[in-house]
């Protein structure tokens, strides 16, 4: 993705519904369409990305359609280049003094937070994930100093305003160096 990608994401209570209105955003405006499909718990997932004007149309167009299966949604009209480099799979090390992470209940908003913390303090993102394997939830990991991580957690929790979404947040001073290279490694549970 360039610096001047827009990017949005609808998640939807229903699969049939998210598919159709996926269908109409797609024929209405020229954009890429990342991902589509099914998390937990049986959520479906838009992710568009493309030039500001045309994932705005399309983003217009997926809310006139959502109707009530519309759970949460978010446009970023500027994404943070961090965050579509997570977005594409792309880790950085858990490599700073401090390891903060935000978990939502709901992707959008997993995204917008993560995308706001990014923005407003000298973190690194080392992971976005979203759905399987989580519930439904989105996370995100950020490292950097201390007073860094804690201001990006604190604007990332102060960005998550839709009613009934949930969040839970912690900074962790001095990571251990163990957990520092674990979480570098994955955040999702092997043995």
């Amino acid at each position: 993705m360039k610096a001047d990608t827009a990017i949005a994401m609808l998640e939807f209570s229903s699969v049939a519904h998210g598919a159709a209105v996926a269908d109409a955003m797609v024929k209405r405006a020229p954009i890429t369409l990342f991902s589509v499909g099914t998390v937990q718990p049986g959520k479906y997932l838009v992710l568009i990305g493309g030039a500001v004007a045309a994932v705005e149309e399309a983003y217009q167009e997926g809310l006139l359609r959502a109707g009530d299966t519309l759970n949460d949604d978010v446009f970023l009209p500027d994404a943070h280049q961090q965050v579509q480099d997570a977005i594409e799979g792309l880790r950085r090390l858990s490599d700073g003094d401090a390891l903060g992470i935000i978990e939502t209940s709901s992707i959008p908003a997993n995204l917008r937070a993560a995308d706001r913390a990014v923005k407003n303090a000298n973190v690194s993102i080392v992971e976005i994930r979203f759905g399987d394997g989580l519930g439904g939830k989105g996370i995100a990991h950020v490292t950097g100093a201390l007073h860094d991580v804690q201001a990006a957690i604190e604007a990332a929790v102060a960005s998550v305003t839709r009613p009934g979404v949930q969040t839970w947040s912690t900074v962790i001073a001095r990571q251990h160096a163990e957990l520092r290279a674990r979480i570098g490694h994955s955040t999702a549970f092997h043995t």
